[in-house]
């Protein structure tokens, strides 16, 4: 929050670009208070292959929702393709 209302002081200061600049370099994800680096994030195991799983699992649920509801509607005859759509 300070450092929000730092910048806007700084804007309506009219300020240099390399002003701000300098005041919008300091990261607190990657810095401590004090300016100290934060050690490396642990990685996930096998993030990707968690990530590949989840993507194929959601494109198969919706495909088979999608065939699903394709029939329900051919079969109530709510829609129906017509052969003058395959014209090629």
């Amino acid at each position: 929050m300070a450092v929000s209302t730092r910048i806007i002081s700084l804007l309506k200061a009219k300020t240099t670009l390399h002003e701000l600049n300098a005041v919008m370099a300091r990261r607190t994800a990657i810095t401590t208070r004090s300016g100290a680096v934060l050690p490396e994030p642990k990685r996930e195991p096998l993030g990707f292959f968690k990530v590949a799983i989840g993507v194929v699992v959601g494109v198969m649920i919706g495909a088979t929702l999608s065939k699903n509801i394709a029939n329900f509607l051919e079969e109530n005859d709510l829609f129906v393709p017509s052969d003058d759509d395959d014209d090629d």
